[in-house]
């Protein structure tokens, strides 16, 4: 038993940490047109659109609290020392867990159903949508078993998983868990690196730069007055770079 907890727990983090980033880099210089998710939405659009918001938000909220309480661990315990608060907290993040379920339910069903999706389907797009399947159940039956999880994640699973990366693992408080929650933090390993051979890759390439910036730019390179003028005499030629 000590053994496999070791491996779980020690040796896996850093398996999949290592895999993540040589799988990423070797994809994306082997074949970095495919670094994205080969999206499929011009195929099927109506089925995909609210299974895809209800997911993608879902998924991004719920990661983006994980994370929060992994960086602020003594802020979460503070916001939770208030019950209204805790009560507010538990609540939103079950429900928004539960519609990327529902969103992701409804996504693997269009894929499974869908003549024109099945084709451009390979048999990783099924085992990570499998495991994000399993791994969001899990969540939220976690939820519902365990209350209070994000005081009890800031105060156990976050030094655990910072002593990770300092390369002290300490694995007291994650061994003493119940086995819903081990096996939900082995599938974040699991799921972690399987990225860089799957569509979540193209997380790594998401084109955020276009919240501040036009998805398109047009440069003039010729004297866009003289060119806009309605005076100006009509050419068969292209203008002349200035």
């Amino acid at each position: 038993m000590d053994f496999m907890n070791n491996f779980l727990f020690i040796a896996l983090p850093y398996i999949s940490i290592v895999t993540f980033l040589i799988g990423s880099i070797h994809r994306y210089k082997v074949t970095g047109f495919k670094y994205s998710s080969l999206s499929s939405q011009f195929l099927e659009g109506r089925k995909f659109y609210f299974g895809s918001l209800a997911f993608h938000w879902g998924i991004l909220v719920v990661f983006a609290g994980h994370l929060l309480t992994f960086l602020f661990p003594t802020a979460t315990i503070v916001w939770n020392s208030d019950p209204v608060r805790l009560i507010i907290l538990e609540y939103a993040a079950f429900t928004i867990g539960f519609s990327s379920l529902v969103g992701l339910t409804a996504l693997v069903f269009r894929r499974t159903t869908n003549p024109r999706i099945r084709v451009v389907t390979n048999r990783m797009d099924m085992v990570i949508e499998l495991a994000i399947i399993i791994q969001v159940i899990l969540g939220c039956w976690i939820a519902l078993g365990y209350r209070w999880g994000s005081s009890w994640f800031a105060s156990d699973l976050t030094p655990y998983l910072r002593s990770i990366f300092v390369f002290d693992p300490q694995t007291q408080a994650v061994i003493a868990m119940p086995l819903v929650i081990k096996i939900h933090i082995v599938g974040a390993f699991v799921i972690f690196a399987l990225i860089p051979f799957t569509r979540l890759v193209h997380f790594l390439v998401a084109p955020f730069h276009y919240i501040w910036r036009p998805y398109q730019q047009v440069i003039w390179y010729w004297n866009r007055k003289r060119i806009c003028d309605p005076n100006t005499p009509w050419n068969t030629h292209p203008p002349k770079n200035n």
